[in-house]
């Protein structure tokens, strides 16, 4: 490596650098009129464009937006046009990483399906029967393309939730809306347009930005198509399609072939909810740190090291080793085994930024190793072996999760778990929303929403 490379501080970092640096006084005479030409060439243009069939269908959607069609910011309770309420839920719902999980998609289902469903089903009266369908459509379009393509899709580095989600929520949206075929492949080809989500992100803000963003895309293809915006029929699976660009050009053709022919994936694969505020990755062992410590009466100053072993791939999220932020301790195994040894839970308080930079938890951070094992991908295990510093040990594999489909929380967990998020925000009785939400099938969206308690700044 010569000493060119090894002073390269990276792409963002560089270009900030310009960004910041940058003078306008560098700017010469020629330059100016280089701009000005751009800028009269490219409004001449957009003025001579501006009744085109796409600009008047745009313009419609977006009279909409700024008219009638508004929904409620969860918990502020605001109202904001859909497509931003649809956005702001999105990222509210993701920022914990608290929300529910979709083994086949490696993501999270609801949060891109939900923020964007309930924002149109409330703008446009929708009952819950008709929510529930839609969600049930997009749940089955998010599993039948990850199937496929999941296992290289994520391990390239591309955040599934946001990614292939998008697709899904664009589906639902199109269901509840009533689109027809052509319209509803319209809205899949604008959804690809904006299909976007990268791993890299994880740890910050961003990561949640990615939920919001897909969710807000959907409500925008669906909405649009629904005006008559059109795209290419050919945008998932064609040659230069979703599936070439994203994927490795797998076959959609078996997986699909499968909609409305088979279970549906709502119960079959199910919705795993968890248990603990952080990357799903860490759940298996933190089930097992908690019962070893249960089970021996261990305490953080008792343990000389901790080993984790885990499946390949399993702990690909988890690039935080030593996080210093509570966003970045949602993505540490380090993090996950040395707050469930101190404290004897990982809850939302273990994520406040004091309790990650705590010193005796920060100094445990180097005797956490983490390690996989060559084979298959699934089905998920982890092993973890606690090193006591009286050199005894104790191991334990976790191969069921709870919180999973196959262990899942029962509604008192569920409960319990929510009344601990409304505490969270100071709210004490959710019960009002929860009873409203339980009574889906009979009840609008409106009413269910109207029960929500308002969250004060």
């Amino acid at each position: 490596m010569n000493k060119e490379q090894q002073a390269w501080i990276g792409a963002s970092a560089a270009i900030g650098q310009f960004v910041e640096n940058f003078q306008p006084d560098t700017l010469s005479e020629a330059h100016y009129a280089a701009v000005y030409r751009a800028l009269i060439d490219t409004v001449s243009v957009a003025v001579a464009g501006c009744h085109e069939e796409a600009c008047t269908i745009a313009r419609g959607y977006l009279a909409g937006r700024r008219a009638s069609q508004h929904a409620t910011c969860w918990g502020p309770g605001i109202q904001l046009p859909i497509e931003d309420a649809a956005f702001q839920n999105g990222v509210a719902g993701h920022v914990l990483d608290f929300d529910d999980v979709s083994s086949p998609m490696r993501g999270h289902p609801s949060i891109v399906l939900l923020p964007a469903l309930v924002a149109l089903a409330e703008a446009l009266d929708k009952s819950g029967r008709d929510l529930a369908a839609a969600y049930a459509v997009g749940l089955e379009v998010i599993v039948r393309l990850s199937r496929p393509m999941m296992s290289d899709h994520y391990a390239k580095g591309w955040h599934s939730t946001a990614s292939i989600g998008v697709l899904g929520s664009t589906a639902a949206c199109a269901k509840l809306l009533g689109l027809s075929v052509k319209q509803t492949s319209n809205a899949l080809g604008l959804a690809v347009a904006q299909a976007a989500g990268t791993r890299s992100n994880f740890g910050t803000m961003a990561k949640s930005f990615q939920a919001g963003h897909s969710a807000a895309c959907a409500v925008r293809s669906a909405m649009l198509a629904h005006h008559g915006f059109d795209s290419a029929p050919e945008a998932i699976d064609g040659k230069y399609g979703f599936m070439s660009l994203y994927a490795d050009g797998e076959s959609l053709a078996q997986s699909l072939s499968l909609l409305g022919k088979d279970k549906l994936e709502l119960l079959d694969s199910g919705i795993e909810i968890k248990k603990y505020p952080l990357c799903y990755a860490t759940h298996r062992t933190i089930d097992g740190v908690l019962d070893l410590r249960e089970q021996y009466g261990l305490t953080l100053d008792q343990v000389s090291h901790v080993e984790v072993t885990a499946n390949y791939r399993a702990t690909a999220p988890l690039v935080h080793a030593s996080p210093q932020t509570g966003l970045e301790a949602k993505f540490s195994m380090q993090h996950a085994v040395a707050a469930a040894l101190a404290d004897g839970y990982v809850k939302l308080r273990s994520f406040r930024d004091e309790n990650v930079r705590r010193p005796h938890v920060q100094a445990f951070f180097s005797r956490v190793s983490v390690h996989e094992e060559a084979g298959p991908a699934f089905p998920r295990w982890n092993n973890i072996v606690v090193h006591l510093k009286d050199g005894r040990h104790f191991e334990k594999r976790v191969t069921m999760l709870r919180g999973s489909a196959e262990m899942p929380l029962t509604d008192e967990q569920l409960f319990d778990k929510a009344s601990d998020c409304f505490s969270f925000q100071e709210v004490l009785d959710p019960s009002e929303f929860l009873e409203m939400a339980m009574q889906l099938r009979d009840v609008s969206i409106r009413q269910i929403v109207a029960a929500l308690p308002v969250v004060d700044n």
